[in-house]
């Protein structure tokens, strides 16, 4: 809607994965660095955790995108899946086909021979799967088994789990150390810095097609790292909802003011600590200024007698 108003060609600030809006902040460029060695390494098992809407999923789409011909990938977003619908699914994403009634042991051999030609083509195989944290124990165990399919110098395919931080407590559990013990590459991404919110947003917005133009002021930005706590999602829904409030009200410029409505109109979720204080404090010192003209009505009712 407001995207011709402000000289853009599509929504900056839309929350699907995009690995065109990746914006690579320095934990970002480590993060896709590590799995990009991992990958080459061939190093088998790899997982990537942070919060809600940190970006990881962008993050690996960003890294599917950039692989070559070279490498086969699957990614599986749904993890509600049994074991066995999990050898379906991962069969799937890599194209194999698979005449007559699936078992177990059907899905993991014609996956073993995919695999085998695969690497006699000299080529990679890559396994993602997001919201890692969701599976049962017994597909835990399953994609442990899969790390078996490998010749005696290098692993087959390699697996990267993507979660949320349940996902780290969740390997750590006595049942999946041998699982835990197999990762070689981790890493957890944090939310933004408050330098990078602003180069965040205005890379967003170049990516989109426009120019930043100071669009956001140095002080929405500031309050937007502070309502956002840094986490992109957030980010991406605050600056979505101020550039409409923006051309609502025919203006150019996201101030602070219009920062603040428009994290009124998204909900309290977004509210910082120190805003929720204020609130606490500001309920108080009503109580307080009410419990004192109660005192003080009652002192002179009963001084009236």
């Amino acid at each position: 809607m407001y995207e011709a108003y402000f000289g853009l060609k599509e929504n900056p600030f839309t929350l699907s994965p995009d690995p065109r809006y990746l914006y690579l902040s320095p934990q970002h460029r480590e993060a896709l660095n590590c799995l990009i060695y991992g990958i080459g390494e061939k190093k088998g098992f790899m997982v990537v955790t942070g919060g809600i809407g940190a970006g990881k999923t962008t993050l690996c789409r960003s890294l599917l995108a950039g692989l070559d011909g070279s490498v086969a990938t699957a990614l599986i977003f749904n993890p509600a899946l049994s074991d066995i619908e999990l050898l379906k699914t991962i069969n799937q994403e890599f194209g194999i086909r698979l005449v007559g009634r699936g078992t177990r042991k059907r899905y993991l051999d014609a996956l073993n021979a995919f695999l085998m030609h695969n690497f006699a083509a000299g080529r990679n195989a890559v396994l993602m799967i997001d919201e890692a944290q969701n599976l049962s124990h017994s597909v835990m165990e399953q994609i442990r088994m899969l790390s078996n399919l490998e010749t005696v110098r290098e692993k087959l395919i390699q697996i990267i789990l993507l979660g949320q931080p349940e996902l780290r407590r969740l390997l750590a559990l006595p049942s999946l150390r041998q699982l835990n013990e197999r990762i070689t590459v981790r890493y957890d991404l944090k939310p933004l810095a408050r330098g990078d919110v602003r180069r965040y947003i205005e890379h967003r917005l170049v990516t989109a097609g426009g120019e930043t133009n100071e669009v956001f002021t140095a002080g929405s930005c500031a309050l937007i790292y502070g309502m956002s706590r840094g986490i992109p999602r957030r980010i991406n829904a605050i600056c979505d909802r101020a550039l409409l409030i923006a051309y609502g009200r025919d203006l150019r410029t996201i101030d602070r003011r219009i920062v603040r409505a428009a994290v009124r109109d998204i909900g309290p979720g977004y509210l910082t600590e120190t805003d929720v204080r204020r609130r606490i404090v500001r309920i108080l010192l009503i109580a307080l200024l009410a419990a004192v003209l109660l005192l003080a009505v009652g002192h002179l009712w009963f001084s009236g007698k």
